[in-house]
């Protein structure tokens, strides 16, 4: 709290706003909650004129890539864009950042905005997180990167990633908690009506469980069948027998048609079953156990942590729909 600390976001054109507005409203608020303008905000374009975000507002930005800045960057932040994991970034953006991240106390990125920097080679062997629905992605295009498709935000070093979109809030918070203290990160998250610490991680926010059938038809319709009866005996045997194979070729045929085991794929099934009843708010973990095949309330639970990240119990309260 000694000096001022400047914040610069790297927003490009078609960012999403909260990328950019989420974070920089949480360094105002520890300026407001600490009474001194520990931190300075500024936004970069990547190109001269107004930024165009992806809802449509524009953004007046305070420096372009290449200009000189009045004052060294504490921390650069890289904003992401919905279409950042289909594009490549522009050479002088990557060769900009190469040059600024080794000069910056903190460096890092918002949700997609990791794309941007792993095209500028700065996340290799490093652990980072993005939105979970292109965390496969990241991982498939960038195998030097250590993707953690749960995590909210991550710490590597000088390098700090957010999840999706709210989650460069919580990123902000937890720079700020660095910088100032936990007195103060907790009055910004009060005031910010915030958690402190966001509770699970953000599978719990995917929907990328739900499997969908593939590979030959009599396969195919071996999944149909199970995703509508969740519930029923589907064990290698009764799935085998089911289309008139052995067990053995069964088994085999399936992973090398699908891709995971068919008690993996069960398993996948009956979570996201799980999860429908539990949004739907009037049943609770042992009634969803017995509906969706699971042997008892403990077995969906560990399936459940497993795949989501947290209990159902936990699950309902936070994503139930209101019953009247």
């Amino acid at each position: 709290m000694r000096s001022t600390k400047t914040i610069a976001i790297l927003a490009m054109p078609g960012v999403q706003l909260l990328d950019v507005s989420g974070p920089l409203d949480v360094f105002a608020e520890a300026n407001v909650q600490a009474r001194a303008h520990a931190y300075r905000m500024r936004v970069i374009a990547s190109h001269p004129g107004a930024i165009c975000s992806s809802s449509g507002v524009r953004l007046m930005p305070d420096a372009v890539v290449g200009d000189e800045m009045d004052e060294p960057v504490h921390t650069l932040l890289v904003a992401g864009t919905p279409h950042a994991a289909s594009t490549v970034s522009h050479l002088d953006v990557l060769t900009w950042l190469r040059e600024r991240a080794p000069k910056v106390r903190r460096f890092g990125s918002v949700c997609s905005g990791a794309f941007v920097l792993a095209q500028a080679g700065l996340l290799n062997g490093r652990r980072v997180t993005t939105h979970w629905a292109v965390a496969e992605q990241l991982a498939r295009e960038f195998p030097s990167v250590i993707v953690d498709a749960d995590a909210i935000h991550v710490r590597d070093g000088r390098l700090r990633t957010a999840a999706g979109v709210t989650a460069g809030l919580d990123l902000a918070l937890a720079l700020v908690e660095e910088d100032m203290g936990r007195d103060i990160a907790m009055k910004v998250a009060a005031q910010l009506v915030m958690f402190f610490k966001r509770p699970g991680g953000q599978m719990q926010f995917s929907r990328k469980g739900e499997a969908v059938p593939s590979g030959r038809s009599a396969l195919q319709e071996v999944q149909r069948w199970v995703a509508a009866n969740p519930g029923s005996d589907h064990s290698v045997a009764t799935l085998a027998a089911r289309i008139g194979l052995s067990e053995r070729h069964f088994a085999r045929l399936f992973k090398q048609e699908v891709g995971v085991t068919p008690a993996a794929w069960v398993e996948d099934i009956r979570v996201a079953a799980a999860r429908r009843l539990l949004e739907a708010g009037d049943a609770v973990p042992k009634q969803v156990a017995f509906e969706c095949g699971f042997a008892d309330a403990d077995t969906l639970r560990r399936a459940f942590q497993r795949q989501v990240g947290i209990t159902p119990a936990e699950y309902r309260k936070r994503f139930a729909r209101a019953i009247a």
